[in-house]
């Protein structure tokens, strides 16, 4: 049961990584290897400051990247401490030397408060990608520090 939890927030993830990618990040991919193209096409300049250029384009795709990896570790952080909250609850509900009816409704408790906080954190995806959309459209200077 757990297993079939992680992986349907794996998907999840996955599809929101791969929705971000399709609607933002690709173009902005492409549009840092059309100004580093820029850059070598530049006859005048030295090694030193075609590579500074290069990077320089570089910078908008790599603070979009932090940032959603960032929104994805506080998605994720959030997720284990509910999960964590659960495993706290059910074992607060176990007496001193628990029988095996005692530790199956544990693992019922546990696995039932799991499911709610997988649903309820999927629940919560689309927000975020609305919010994080929202961000990268006003630009890589609005981006946060992640």
């Amino acid at each position: 049961m757990i297993e079939q939890q992680r992986k349907r927030v794996e998907r999840a993830v996955s599809d929101m990584i791969n929705e971000m990618y399709s609607s933002h990040l690709r173009k902005m991919q492409s549009e840092m290897h059309l100004c580093a193209s820029k850059c070598c096409d530049d006859q005048r300049g030295t090694l030193d400051s075609v590579q500074t250029c290069i990077e320089g384009c570089a910078v908008p795709l790599t603070k979009a990247q932090d940032y959603l990896q960032h929104e994805l570790g506080q998605f994720q952080g959030r997720l284990q401490n509910c999960v964590m909250k659960c495993s706290e609850d059910a074992r607060e509900r176990l007496p001193l030397n628990p029988g095996e009816a005692e530790l199956a409704r544990y693992q019922h408790h546990f696995e039932y408060c799991t499911v709610a906080c997988v649903d309820r954190h999927i629940g919560l995806i689309p927000t975020m990608m609305k919010t994080i959309k929202a961000v990268l459209e006003k630009g890589p200077k609005a981006l946060p520090q992640a």
